[in-house]
């Protein structure tokens, strides 16, 4: 299962399933479950941990130093990737920091696509999708089901809600919403719900309608008045209940 042009470091642990192809290069502190697939050229470095079933294509460079002017080689930082992952060519996904929480976190089932860039500390939630030539700074959330736009980049600290969608070539800098589109016009800023992608998910007509209202709430209002009002809105709604906890937990704002 190995091609004889692979190196291998004996620390590595890779089960028998998994096929490593010509000119792969993995490291020690490399786990790596069933059902896995290297493909070739792929450099992938430790502490790394891969979960059952992920795929990951040629030219990608997996566990890596950090671009991070305070990380220091003797700092202990990892990489998690869930299962079911599928890691499309040239992919760039780096550890963690000691100041960012020592490890990045992709969770299962995540699609990253052609180009895209990973940074420290980043943490991607499950079904989340990342397309070609999307770029995460640092210390980057993106929530689950969300889609992140093709040579888009995301300023650190940022965090993109669960279920929204962030248009190709958004460069975003604020905390995008849940269940929201975020598209670059002039200046980023939210035109509706991803009521398309809500409807992929199975989500309800009138689970859709709760979040369309709410929505317009915290676009007609300033954050303050309308945290009050989706506060009063959300009476144990789970949907609402979220929107009330991204927008009082967020650092750096969130795009109106």
């Amino acid at each position: 299962m190995v091609h004889p042009t692979a190196i291998i470091d004996p620390g590595a642990r890779i089960h028998p399933s998994v096929p490593v192809g010509p000119y792969c290069v993995i490291g020690k502190d490399v786990e790596i479950a069933e059902g896995c697939e290297v493909m070739t050229h792929v450099v992938i470095e430790g502490p790394t941990k891969i979960g059952k079933g992920t795929r990951i294509f040629p030219f990608c460079a997996i566990g890596l130093e950090p671009q991070d002017i305070s990380y220091k080689p003797s700092d202990r930082t990892a990489l998690e990737i869930g299962e079911n992952c599928i890691i499309r060519e040239s992919v760039t996904i780096s550890r963690g920091t000691v100041k960012g929480g020592g490890t990045t976190r992709i969770s299962d089932n995540v699609f990253i696509m052609a180009y895209v860039h990973i940074g420290h500390d980043c943490q991607i939630g499950r079904h989340a999708m990342l397309i070609n030539g999307a770029t995460l700074a640092g210390h980057v959330t993106v929530e689950e089901w969300a889609v992140m736009g093709a040579m888009g980049p995301v300023h650190q600290y940022v965090r993109i809600g669960a279920h929204s969608y962030v248009g190709g070539g958004t460069t975003i800098t604020q905390d995008v919403l849940p269940f929201t589109k975020a598209v670059a016009r002039r200046e980023v800023a939210t035109f509706g719900i991803n009521a398309v992608g809500l409807e992929r998910r199975g989500f309800s007509k009138e689970r859709i309608a709760r979040i369309q209202k709410a929505y317009k709430i915290f676009k007609r209002n300033n954050n303050t008045q309308a945290l009050v009002l989706l506060k009063a809105e959300a009476q144990g709604d789970p949907d609402l209940e979220m929107l009330v906890r991204f927008i009082e937990s967020s650092e750096r704002g969130v795009i109106k």
